[in-house]
């Protein structure tokens, strides 16, 4: 009897297990997701919101992926002034090796000087291996140090699954990462706006100084052919097959996809394009707060007849689900150690909560000229609104 209950029980489970599995599979198919790459993300990156995932955490070689760390951490000494975007950079004979057969290359010559802004540019369109390494090499000093400096980054980013062997992504026994990792040195890098300025390039000439300009076209034919796309960066290698993190952006709303393992550059950007195109129309962007429109109104004493406004110094939008229900509230932190300040001058921030989560924050300014006033002030009004509800 005990043999047969047990054997009831065991098929319930079985039941529940396949219905579940089934029901799962039926949702992927309604959605129309099925990525054929061995592991694939969809991000919204305001809010680092996973949309997506297959495989997010089993670790590939990302092959030139790996140049968003060379790239993240250039914009981050340009930002911190280590270095600057017309710094002049001499190319060295290790890094005129890394270029290969010129597919991954910007074709540099031993000796050659480019500026710092060229390279980048050289890295985030044309996927230069040896743009990359004279990068590294001038803001570290050598590969192996930037190398380590990468490591570090990615220790702070979270990026558990990543270990980096070089900086441009050929293949090297242990350089591993996942799709959740390259998504998080995506987001970290799409902090630096001008980034896509290079990224959403498909074609530029380098000739200053040079007898054969540099002819620099974009690995990322998203960009061309992908309404919204302005990055971020491909990959391909034997090991690694084909990978990209891609980035787009339409009504205000940026959705953020990472692809690696597709069997074919087809499959990688059918995959990518497929993600992104769910992402837009699942999400909506909300303008918040508007450009100089009355944020909050300030009352100097309990009366309310002394008062300024705060103004908003941008507009902020936010990000929502569409067909969901939202909650959201402000709040505004004033810096309160100011006793008087001018007009139009920022006088601290406004928050935005949905659901209780922040989503984003912008500068306010006073409307106009305000004083505080003293104690003796506030003494002298709160007797005065004594008498008032006296009388």
């Amino acid at each position: 009897m005990k043999i047969k209950s047990k054997a009831i029980v065991l098929i319930i489970l079985c039941s529940m297990f396949f219905t579940q599995f089934h029901s799962l599979s039926v949702k992927g198919e309604e959605l129309g997701l099925d990525v054929e790459a061995k592991s694939g993300l969809l991000m919204e990156p305001t809010t680092g919101k996973i949309i997506f995932e297959k495989n997010i955490h089993e670790k590939f070689a990302p092959a030139s992926v790996t140049k968003i760390m060379t790239m993240l951490l250039t914009m981050e000494a340009v930002d911190t002034g280590k270095i600057k975007m017309n710094d002049k950079v001499v190319v060295s004979e290790n890094a005129k090796k890394m270029g290969g057969n010129g597919s991954s290359s910007m074709l540099l010559d031993t000796g050659e000087v480019r500026t710092v802004e060229e390279l980048i540019k050289g890295v985030a369109i044309a996927s230069g291996n040896d743009a990359a390494v004279a990068l590294a090499e001038y803001i570290s000093g050598s590969e192996d140090a930037f190398v380590n400096l990468m490591n570090k980054r990615a220790e702070e980013l979270g990026m558990k699954d990543t270990t980096f062997k070089n900086c441009h992504g050929l293949s090297a026994e242990g350089h591993l990462t996942s799709a959740y990792d390259i998504a998080v040195m995506s987001k970290e890098l799409l902090k630096h706006d001008k980034i896509l300025k290079y990224s959403g390039t498909y074609m530029e000439t380098i000739s200053e100084g040079r007898k054969q300009p540099i002819e620099l076209v974009n690995h990322n034919k998203l960009v061309r052919f992908y309404k919204g796309c302005d990055g971020l960066k491909t990959g391909f290698t034997s090991e690694a097959k084909y990978c990209i993190s891609a980035t787009a952006t339409r009504d205000n709303i940026r959705m953020l996809t990472v692809i690696m393992g597709a069997p074919t550059y087809k499959v990688r950007n059918r995959d990518a394009s497929m993600l992104m195109n769910y992402g837009f129309s699942k999400f909506e962007a909300k303008k918040a707060i508007e450009k100089n429109s009355d944020v909050e109104k300030i009352n100097l004493n309990k009366k309310g007849t002394k008062f300024y406004f705060v103004k908003a110094k941008d507009d902020l939008n936010i990000i929502l689900e569409r067909g969901k229900e939202n909650k959201i509230t402000k709040k505004c932190i004033l810096n309160e150690s100011r006793k008087e300040f001018k007009k139009n001058e920022v006088i601290g921030y406004c928050e935005i909560y949905v659901n209780d989560k922040l989503m984003g924050k912008v500068d306010v300014y006073s409307d106009r000229d305000v004083r505080t006033y003293s104690i003796f002030y506030n003494i002298k009004n709160n007797l005065s609104n004594l008498f008032d509800n006296a009388i």
